[in-house]
């Protein structure tokens, strides 16, 4: 399985009336998704394709991962979209629950990108309407009241937050996303991608983490939370959005897609998101990559539906992913959608690919070192575990979880 480097080289790179004529004549739509503001942009919009003969309704779940395989696998399936990114279209990939798409793109994908367009051996499995990335956001007046220079790699963060506690200004200035899970998973991920490693050896599925790369990785991720609230470990995105907006962090690294909810000026806090920098992901180590994985989100279209949903579903997602959504909403996403003239608010994404960031990996296996490195990490960030071992719990449990898939003998 693999992906074209020039579709994801590429994906870095007036809204709809109460009942739009998005010109489906029947069918049932059946969206699963995440839960975050971008994705219910596109969403809202496809909903307004209901009519008569047509229903359109939405899940969106933080827990979409968990339930997507098993909704997709009964026939017919519970949904007839699923949205997904880098790593959860993999397990239906490997579960072949989605279906190939070139039929519906050359029927009714006019406003595409061939950009869009995201191709598994050849054939087109998912759209893809916007980038995504986690990159730095920062409080530009605590760092000007501190006399702090922009930080741009975690070493120089470390040396931020230390002054400003020195300066009595803020006792825990930095926040991340370490929750047990996917979330410290993927925190991990980012630090290693920026430290240059590679998490499999070369054309195999043997894991490559348990070494000096992977110790650094997890000396800085430990070192960064001395300066984090001694809550660190309950923190996701959510999480980490309240304690900025509450002015108790003044350095994070935070998704793209959740920008708009930082820097709103009718939001909460406008007076912080007016004081907010957005800047690409740090480096660190000395490397020149940055800490932070790139990734992409759209939508699919499952296997085991009639063709009639089928179509229903991909012309309702199109409606929902058009152009005129990007131009109308652009603070919403770093969107992929054709003449769409990024904002301001679109740089820490943009940046972040620009500077050279790598893209999750879309492997079949990556989705069982994730969840070994969420479940095994937690008691080294405790600090109860040594970082060799915890490398040693993380590589132990992806081997026994990889040996049951038949990726390992």
């Amino acid at each position: 399985m693999k992906t074209t480097a020039a579709s994801i080289a590429a994906l870095v790179l007036g809204t709809g009336a109460a009942f739009a004529d998005c010109g489906i004549e029947s069918g049932s739509v059946r969206i699963l998704a995440n839960d975050f503001d971008a994705l219910g942009i596109v969403i809202d919009e496809a909903k307004t394709c209901a009519s008569d003969t047509v229903s359109v309704e939405a899940n969106m779940t933080s827990e979409h991962k968990s339930l997507q395989v098993p909704a997709l696998t009964i026939n017919p399936a519970q949904y007839t979209v699923a949205l997904v990114a880098n790593n959860s279209i993999v397990p239906l990939l490997n579960d072949d629950l989605i279906r190939p798409l070139d039929d519906l793109v050359a029927e009714y994908g006019d406003s595409l990108q061939e950009s869009q367009l995201i191709r598994v051996d050849g054939e087109v499995v998912a759209i893809a309407f916007m980038g995504n990335a986690q990159h730095l956001f920062m409080r530009s007046d605590i760092l000007e009241e501190a006399g702090i220079e922009t930080p741009t790699s975690y070493e120089e963060i470390l040396e931020a937050a230390k002054v400003l506690r020195e300066k009595g200004i803020m006792e825990y200035p930095l926040a991340a996303a370490d929750l047990p899970g996917w979330n410290l998973a993927a925190e991990f991920v980012n630090m290693y991608l920026g430290m240059g490693g590679d998490f499999f050896e070369a054309g195999s599925a043997e894991p490559s983490i348990n070494n000096e790369t992977g110790m650094k990785t997890l000396e800085m991720m430990k070192a960064l939370t001395e300066y984090m609230s001694p809550e660190y470990m309950t923190y996701d995105a959510n999480e980490m959005k309240a304690l900025y907006l509450a002015d108790e962090v003044a350095i994070m690294n935070q998704w793209g897609s959740m920008v708009n909810g930082h820097i709103d000026p009718e939001g909460p806090a406008p007076e912080i998101g007016e004081a907010t920098m957005l800047a690409p992901a740090p480096f660190v180590g000395g490397g020149a990559t940055p800490a932070a994985a790139l990734w992409w989100d759209g939508f699919t279209i499952a296997k085991n539906i009639s063709d009639e949903d089928a179509a229903a579903s991909f012309q309702a997602m199109v409606y929902g992913a058009r152009p005129e959504v990007a131009q109308a909403n652009p603070t919403g996403a770093t969107w992929l959608m054709k003449d769409f003239d990024a904002p301001e608010s679109a740089n820490g994404v943009l940046g972040t690919a620009a500077e050279g960031a790598r893209a999750y990996p879309m492997t079949p296996y990556m989705g069982l070192l994730h969840t070994a490195l969420g479940a095994e990490l937690a008691e080294f960030m405790q600090g109860s575990e040594g970082a060799e071992q915890a490398l040693s719990d993380v590589e132990a449990a992806y081997r026994a979880a990889a040996t049951e898939a038949g990726f390992l003998n």
